[in-house]
C-alpha cells in the first residue's frame, strides 16, 4: 500500500499540479473569490468583509509569484484571509464605539427584499457574538470546506479543538434560532 502525503497527492479541488505553470492570477480570483468572501463576511461581518477581501487578494497577487507547486490555493488565500480578519479586528478594537444610536424605524411602505435583509442581519447579529475562535472555526469549515486540520492550524488550536470550536459554534447558532437546545 502506498502512502500519499499532501506533497504527492494527486491534485483536488484549489491544488494545483506542481508541473503546470501559474495560472493567470484573474483566473484564481474568478474560482477562489466567493469563497474568500463568505469567510471574510463570517469573521469580520458584512461591514469590513469587503475591505478584508480586497486586501487578501492584494496580498496573495504580491506573493503570488513565489507559490510553490503544487500548493493548496484555497488554503493558502483562506490563511490569507484569516490573517486580514485577524488585522480588521484589530483596527476595529482600536476604534471608538458609538454609545448611544437610534434604531431604525421600518418604513410604512417596506420595500421587497427587507425581511431577507432582515434575516441577514439577525444571522450576523447572531454570529457576531459567537467567541473568535468559533466564528473563525465555525466559517473556515463549514463556508470554505477546509478540513479541520487546517482550521486548528489557522486558529492556533488542535484539529481536536478546531472540531469542538466548530461544534460549540454551530449549537450556539442553533440555539439562538430555536430559542434553545433541543
Amino acid at each position: 500500500m502506498d502512502i500519499v502525503s499532501p506533497a504527492t497527492a494527486p491534485p483536488g479541488p484549489g491544488r494545483r499540479s506542481p508541473d503546470l505553470p501559474l495560472p493567470p492570477f484573474d483566473r484564481l480570483v474568478a474560482e477562489h473569490g466567493a469563497v474568500v468572501l463568505k469567510v471574510c463576511r463570517a469573521v469580520c461581518g458584512p461591514v469590513e468583509a469587503d475591505d478584508a477581501w480586497s486586501e487578501t487578494f492584494l496580498a496573495a497577487l504580491a506573493a503570488y509569484p513565489g507559490l510553490r507547486p503544487g500548493s493548496d490555493v484555497r488554503g493558502w488565500l483562506i490563511t490569507i484571509a484569516h490573517r486580514k480578519a485577524i488585522d480588521q479586528h484589530r483596527r476595529a478594537a482600536r476604534n471608538p464605539r458609538p454609545v448611544a444610536e437610534l434604531p431604525e424605524l421600518p418604513a410604512a411602505g417596506a420595500l421587497p427584499g427587507d425581511e431577507r435583509r432582515q434575516d441577514a442581519a439577525d444571522l450576523w447579529a447572531a454570529v457576531a457574538t459567537l467567541p473568535f475562535k468559533q466564528r473563525a472555526a465555525v466559517a473556515y469549515h463549514h463556508l470554505a470546506g477546509l478540513p479541520y486540520a487546517l482550521v486548528g492550524e489557522l486558529i492556533g488550536s488542535s484539529e481536536a479543538a478546531a472540531r469542538r470550536s466548530a461544534a460549540d459554534g454551530v449549537a450556539a447558532l442553533r440555539a439562538h434560532y430555536r430559542g434553545g437546545p433541543r
